[in-house]
């Protein structure tokens, strides 16, 4: 079944529950501030109800990544810090991604340089519980505030920093694609692979060696066949003991 919701909602004031797709009991952008480069810093938050989960970016065997489309004034480049993810096994289904809350921050460049940024978008993205159906949301922020959040600032700091160094990695043909295996700078480290440019690559779960020293995962682009794959494309996120690092690219052997 498919939750449609047509929201303007002031940041102060969310959505009542009974306006919400089940799972979801509050949603809305805050309006955040105006940085010293002239950028707009704010967020999504979603608030689900107990037992309920939304997805990361790459959401994994399953799920609905967050999709925006924009549709407010000045709007430039998006620059979105994604916090670390959970990693989430159902019935054998593996997923990244969150519950009870999400804050989701993004910066926005202006597309005219010292004029303000007006955000408002069509949100598009996964609700699950034991089931998953889609949600959508229109959703409009107040005007930036004069001072930094420190709720948003929270949310950018629980983002993976980057790796220092690169992993090294081997590149290979399958049937239908590319597989790629990496070493771990953390053995046995939960983690999710990505392509960095191209979302119609799918990319399947990881694969831990016995040892834990090294993970493999198959790249398939839609052709279903092999295709160049180039190592800086390879996105590896470790969410390890003392936080997530996010390494972008490998170093092929």
């Amino acid at each position: 079944m498919r939750y449609a919701l047509i929201l303007s909602l002031l940041p102060a004031l969310p959505a009542a529950a009974q306006d919400l797709p089940q799972g979801l009991e509050s949603a809305r952008f805050l309006p955040g501030w105006t940085d010293t480069e002239g950028r707009r810093v704010a967020a999504l938050e979603l608030v689900l109800e107990p037992g309920w989960k939304t997805y990361w970016r790459s959401p994994g065997d399953a799920g609905l990544a967050p999709v925006f489309d924009w549709k407010g004034n000045n709007i430039g480049k998006v620059d979105f810090h994604w916090p670390a993810p959970e990693v989430v096994v159902s019935d054998g289904v593996r997923t990244l991604g969150y519950h009870d809350r999400l804050v989701l921050p993004f910066t926005v460049t202006p597309e005219k340089p010292g004029q303000p940024v007006g955000i408002s978008a069509h949100v598009t993205f996964g609700l699950c519980e034991n089931i998953c159906i889609p949600a959508e949301l229109d959703l409009v922020a107040t005007p930036a505030g004069p001072r930094p959040d420190r709720v948003i600032e929270d949310a950018i700091a629980l983002a993976p920093r980057p790796g220092k160094e690169l992993p090294a990695c081997e590149i290979g043909e399958i049937e239908d694609g590319m597989t790629v295996t990496l070493s771990l700078p953390e053995p046995g480290a939960e983690l999710a692979i990505e392509h960095a440019t191209d979302p119609d690559i799918w990319v399947s779960a990881p694969e831990l060696s016995k040892d834990g020293h090294e993970v493999t995962a198959d790249f398939v682009a839609p052709s279903g066949k092999p295709f160049p794959l180039d190592p800086q494309a390879v996105v590896m996120t470790v969410l390890g003991k003392n936080g997530a690092t996010e390494y972008r690219g490998c170093t092929a052997g």
